[in-house]
């Protein structure tokens, strides 16, 4: 057997609790008055659901009780002081269940109330019209049926997602079920495919419950607007059988145009119209055809429809028919000569003229003769028919052409005697002949047999003059006719009548002409570049004459200019500017002569030593074009007097240059005496020598901190007397003149017993820093301002300048040492300011 429901346990556990409060109270009163209950005293159940209800009593020992209800009941379970009852199906609005007990002779009630709700599992929206016109009214209504209880429910119109309308049922009985809302809505245009739906809302959230929801399917509404005026139609008021014309019909203020439909037919014939639209107008295209069983009167209906209402509009038309002319010649095609007769006709009721001259009636023929002459040669006759339609006057006409067959004729319009053509562009060389049939024209020259490519495009050149035989042949006969050919072309100056370069020697006498070709025969001018006169007759050539010319042929076709290039040619001069009759070279520069020597052509020069060392020696030479005629000029090059002799065909010249020579610096020696060293308190003496031209400036430089260095007058010696430590190091002697420096170093080392250092260190590290101090200063300021020494910076230009400064260095040893620095070396070292001393006297 199943065990009980959880709602079953709750009620069983209330159960207990309340007797177990029973018996306590008993004990406690003995006189407390006895009550029924029933749990849950309120309830609300969905309708169809089920609910288990409590009756319980503190009565010890009741009678007997019970549960009264109208519902349906699944099962029942029972104690001594309570009863608990399953109710299902329940579909009432509202019942009042009672629970009873009988104790000690009265009867316990506890009455109970049970409501029921029903979500709003149908929401219902009425059907929309078909179609809506815009600006008139439509209804909405929404129905919920069972949904409830009313008091709870909210329904809402929408239109997409925008509420319209929103009512709440707040209020109403408990009992109260279902609920319908209506609303009254103005059609809009922009309603038109809008869906509109229903929201119901039950809100049992008070109640403990949730909220249910739930919406109507969308239902689409749609607008429309048309105009009250009828189509306007634009058709042909006559239509010919077996012949189209277009139709149209237009209607303005169509909303949606797109949902129109369109019906277009003449009489009983429906047309497939081309539909074409514009914002709210509607135009409907389409081709008319009449066939002959619809001759007569018809009508052309435009209906246009939309939503459920429509506008039509008609116009009449009448079908004809009207077969064209017939234009007839007796002879299409005749010999000069011969007579001809032209009929011009049409149908019944039409009235017809040839060449202007009318039938006697409607329905006959017109007709002419005529004896063919050339004259009559692709003559036009022209028919013309009328036909009165409807009170309208229709036409039609028909033309035609006689060919009369005559010998050929050569005309000088068409073919002249006498043909002038420019030379170049193409041309469509004609000589036409008049005939029937067509004649053929040839034309040859008699002398050579060449023959014009008559009636073809192609270029027109010189070799086409001449006189020509035309001859023109058809089936009829043939004419002769002899025609001249004349081409002119533009001058032309060539190499040989007018070459591009001329030579002229100066001194002599010359003429500047050219020669040119053309027809017509063409004048010819040459001006000088840069000038406005013509020359002419006889030139007495010199230099200034040479120079480009600018020679001009001209005729009537056009002209041509051409540039003459004259050079003038003379022999060598030189001068002074362009090769110096005195030259210094310096050593090792690769420094070459420039001697530029005027002439043309060019002149060779060469210039070779004629005394002395430089005797029979090559000076070797600039090229004019600045590129060198030798990789570089030998380390030695002999000074002396050399000559140059400059030549080119029309003669030699020569010149004397004088050659002096001068090199950089070389310090020959650097030498120490003595040279293995010096003790302290010794002497010591470097000695320098330089080679140089011009003579070099010696200076020095000694190491940091050496005092009481003296100088020779030349700065050539350096000599120490009484040698101390700050003596030893390394010394460097510069030679420096314009064209640069060398300098060479030696080492000198100064050393001693290390007792004297010791004790010499401790007592005259104080003497010899006072004493260094002391010359410095000597040397600053007495020497300086009595102008009998000369500092100078090694590197610099000879401005005298005061020692200010010492740099670092260190001294020691025994031996000397000797070395060179290349010109330009940077003279500071790593251990400070370095100074380069020149002593001479002031």
């Amino acid at each position: 057997m199943p065990g009980p429901s959880p709602g079953l346990c709750r009620a069983l556990l209330g159960l207990w609790a309340a007797l177990g409060l029973g018996l306590f109270r008993l004990s406690a009163v003995a006189q407390e008055p006895f009550w029924a209950d029933l749990q849950p005293r309120v309830a609300l159940v969905e309708r169809g659901g089920s609910l288990w209800l409590n009756c319980s009593t503190n009565c010890p020992r009741p009678e007997r009780g019970g549960l009264e209800t109208s519902l349906r009941r699944n099962g029942t379970q029972r104690g001594l002081r309570w009863l608990a009852r399953q109710l299902v199906d329940i579909r009432e609005p509202e019942t009042q269940p009672v629970c009873f007990f009988r104790c000690a002779r009265r009867t316990l009630q506890a009455r109970g109330l049970i409501r029921t709700f029903q979500r709003p599992d149908r929401v219902e929206l009425v059907p929309l019209p078909a179609w809506q016109p815009v600006g008139e009214n439509f209804t909405l209504s929404c129905r919920v049926p069972g949904a409830g209880p009313r008091g709870s429910l909210t329904l809402t119109l929408l239109r997409g997602a925008q509420e319209l309308i929103r009512r709440s049922f707040a209020g109403e009985p408990p009992r109260a079920r279902g609920a319908v809302l209506t609303a009254t809505v103005l059609a809009r245009r922009e309603d038109h495919g809008a869906n509109f739906s229903c929201r119901a809302e039950l809100d049992l959230r008070p109640h403990g419950l949730g909220l249910f929801s739930n919406s109507s399917a969308p239902r689409e509404l749609r607008t429309f607007a048309l105009s009250p005026d009828p189509p306007r139609l634009a058709v042909p008021r006559l239509l010919e059988v077996g012949s189209e014309r277009p139709v149209s019909c237009t209607l303005d203020e169509l909303f949606p145009a797109s949902e129109a439909g369109v019906y277009l037919a003449l009489g009983d014939h429906r047309l497939s119209p081309d539909i074409t639209l514009e914002g709210d107008a509607l135009v409907a295209t389409a081709t008319a055809t009449a066939n002959a069983e619809q001759e007569g009167p018809r009508q052309l209906v435009c209906n246009v429809t939309l939503g459920d209402e429509s506008r039509e509009s008609r116009e009449n038309v009448t079908v004809y028919s009207f077969p064209g002319p017939v234009l007839t010649l007796s002879e299409p095609s005749t010999p000069e000569g011969k007579v001809v007769t032209v009929t011009c006709a049409a149908g019944s009721g039409a009235l017809v003229t040839l060449d202007g001259i009318p039938a006697v009636v409607p329905g006959q023929p017109a007709q002419l003769q005529l004896n063919a002459t050339e004259d009559d040669d692709r003559r036009s006759f022209f028919c013309d028919a009328i036909l009165e339609v409807d009170g309208e006057t229709l036409s039609k006409n028909k033309s035609a052409e006689l060919r009369v067959l005559y010998a050929p004729r050569l005309d000088d319009s068409d073919c002249p005697r006498s043909w002038t053509w420019p030379e170049g562009p193409e041309q469509m060389l004609r000589c036409e002949a008049r005939g029937n049939p067509a004649p053929s024209v040839h034309c040859e020259r008699p002398d050579s047999g060449a023959v014009l490519a008559l009636g073809l495009l192609g270029p027109v050149t010189r070799a086409l003059a001449g006189t020509y035989r035309c001859t023109a042949v058809n089936v009829q006969g043939q004419a002769v006719k002899e025609v001249t050919l004349t081409v002119e072309y533009a001058p032309s100056l060539d190499s040989m009548g007018c070459p591009e370069h001329i030579t002229w020697l100066e001194g002599t006498e010359v003429s500047l002409s050219c020669v040119a070709h053309g027809v017509p025969p063409p004048s010819v001018s040459c001006v000088r570049s840069g000038e406005a006169e013509v020359v002419k007759g006889l030139l007495h050539v010199v230099r200034e004459h040479a120079g480009t010319y600018r020679c001009e042929a001209t005729n009537a076709r056009g002209s041509v200019t051409k540039n003459v290039a004259v050079t003038v040619e003379y022999g060598p001069s030189f001068e002074e500017l362009s090769c110096p009759s005195n030259w210094t070279w310096v050593e090792g520069s690769g420094q070459l002569f420039s001697c530029e020597v005027d002439g043309k052509p060019e002149p060779s020069v060469e210039c070779i030593g004629s005394e002395g060392t430089s005797e029979g020696m090559l000076l070797p030479l600039a090229s004019p074009d600045s590129s060198p005629r030798v990789p570089s000029i030998a380390s030695e090059l002999a000074p002396g007097i050399y000559i140059c002799n400059a030549t080119n065909r029309h003669g030699s010249m020569v010149k004397t240059v004088a050659v002096s020579t001068e090199y950089r610096p070389v310090v020959a020696e650097l030498a120490a005496s003595p040279p293995g060293g010096v003790r302290p308190g010794g002497n010591f003496t470097l000695t320098c020598r330089a080679e140089a031209w011009p003579p070099a400036q010696i200076s020095w430089r000694a190491p940091p901190g050496a005092l009481n260095i003296g100088l020779s007058s030349n700065n050539s010696t350096l000599s120490v007397a009484g040698a101390m430590g700050s003596h030893g190091g390394e010394y460097e002697c510069a030679a420096t003149n314009a064209h640069g420096r060398h300098a060479r170093r030696i080492t000198v080392r100064v050393a001693g017993p290390w007792l004297w250092v010791a004790v010499g260190g401790a007592a005259g590290g104080a003497a010899l820093l006072a004493a260094g101090a002391g010359l410095a200063f000597y040397v600053q300021s007495t020497a300086c301002k009595k102008g009998e020494y000369n500092v100078q910076e090694a590197e610099s230009s000879g401005e005298a300048v005061c020692l200010n400064g010492a740099g670092g260095g260190t001294g020691g040893g025994t031996a000397a040492e000797g070395g060179t620095e290349a010109a330009g070396t940077a003279e500071a070292q790593a251990g400070g300011e370095v100074f380069a001393i020149q002593l001479t006297s002031a």
